[in-house]
């Protein structure tokens, strides 16, 4: 047995649940000559734990804690380490959890409550996600991919928001039963491989069966259009999907578009996506549509915007980051072109066709509106 301060995130109690994988009792305890300050890099922030003389950092101790406990506690935040508490008015040693990740540039303090409004939810979504790993991985497997896992898990969090169900019949998440999980796949993707049962239509509920499905992330796209010209801008770049299909022409036609950063609006990321591929700076978004790209198999979702702004020739031309192993061609183009390239099937991105369409559907308000 031994005792364990607790600092950051992991004082927040359903996140700490989560990690132990049940409920704990603790007590307030500080760490001297120490500073938590917010983390820096992709994923959602946690504390970095820093030697500060004077300072104080105040969190909770749990005691007696297991063996168990404490393999939970390092997976999940990678390293453990010996330093003296104070709790109950008496100075002891505990094991003190720390992570490899590196404080902000502005060196902020950590502090729980703001970290709670924003992060927690997702934080608790992570935390599941890492923990189902414990015991079949390595630690610095899960830190290579904190990021990936956070995104996936502010995916689901934004999943919750729903849609409307007028024509559905209102059938929730508690007519669905995921009796069991079975080894998957866990890297960039991840393939969840589980056994489930749910309420059919008449009331019934299935029998138990197997399935296997993507964890993806939600993405989002634009169409930049200029209404004055009539023009939409395209981009151009080899696709692992046309290759794997032994597609002899692998490039395909799509709007720029991006995978959603952890804690990032779509609004962000469709602006950040417009300047890295297309070299252009988004004007004024407008929402088209929110979709499953594929609701069979996997939980990508996209959120599309049209964005209002002036095109020219100039913004023909090659850009990408190097480091994403981008190499893009942008293409501007009428709308009439773009339409026949629909009809033709050169524009073969379903994505792409369907923000074409919503477009030939609102375009001519859009253009008297311009």
């Amino acid at each position: 047995m031994s005792d364990i301060f607790l600092y950051g995130p992991l004082c927040h109690a359903p996140l700490l649940s989560r990690v132990l994988g049940r409920d704990a009792v603790c007590e307030p305890a500080v760490l001297r000559d120490h500073a938590a300050l917010l983390s820096d890099g992709k994923g959602f922030p946690t504390a970095v734990l820093t030697a500060n003389r004077g300072a104080v950092v105040a969190g909770l101790l749990l005691r007696d804690a297991s063996r168990e406990d404490m393999a939970r506690i390092a997976f999940h935040e990678g390293a453990l380490r010996r330093l003296a508490v104070e709790a109950g008015g008496e100075s002891l040693t505990a094991t003190v959890p720390t992570q490899a990740a590196k404080a902000s540039r502005s060196a902020e303090r950590f502090e729980l409550s703001a970290w709670e409004a924003r992060w927690a939810t997702m934080a608790c979504i992570a935390a599941e996600d890492i923990m189902q790993r414990h015991g079949s991985a390595d630690p610095s497997e899960i830190a290579r991919l904190r990021p990936f896992i956070a995104a996936r898990a502010w995916a689901r969090q934004m999943g919750g928001q729903g849609a409307p169900h007028e024509l559905r019949t209102g059938r929730g998440l508690d007519k669905v039963e995921i009796v069991r999980d079975r080894p998957g796949f866990d890297g960039f993707f991840r393939l969840r491989a589980f056994d489930m049962r749910h309420e059919r239509f008449d009331g019934s509920w299935s029998e138990t069966f197997s399935r296997e499905g993507f964890v993806a992330y939600d993405a989002a796209l634009v169409l930049p259009y200029d209404p004055q010209t009539d023009r939409v801008l395209l981009i151009e770049q080899l696709r692992y999907g046309p290759i794997l299909r032994g597609d002899p022409f692998p490039v395909t036609l799509e709007p720029p578009a991006g995978l959603v950063d952890a804690g990032e609006a779509p609004e962000d990321t469709a602006r950040r996506e417009a300047e890295e591929e297309a070299d252009i700076t988004l004007s004024r978004l407008v929402p088209m549509v929110k979709v499953y790209a594929s609701p069979g198999y996997s939980s990508e979702f996209f959120h599309c915007f049209l964005d209002l702004c002036s095109l020219s020739m100039d913004d023909n031309g090659v850009s990408g980051l190097d480091e994403e192993h981008e190499d893009i061609k942008s293409h501007v183009v009428s709308f009439d072109r773009a339409m026949e390239l629909v009809d033709s099937g050169e524009v073969n991105a379903g994505p792409l066709v369907m923000m074409l369409l919503w477009l030939a559907r609102h375009r001519e308000e859009l253009r008297a509106g311009a």
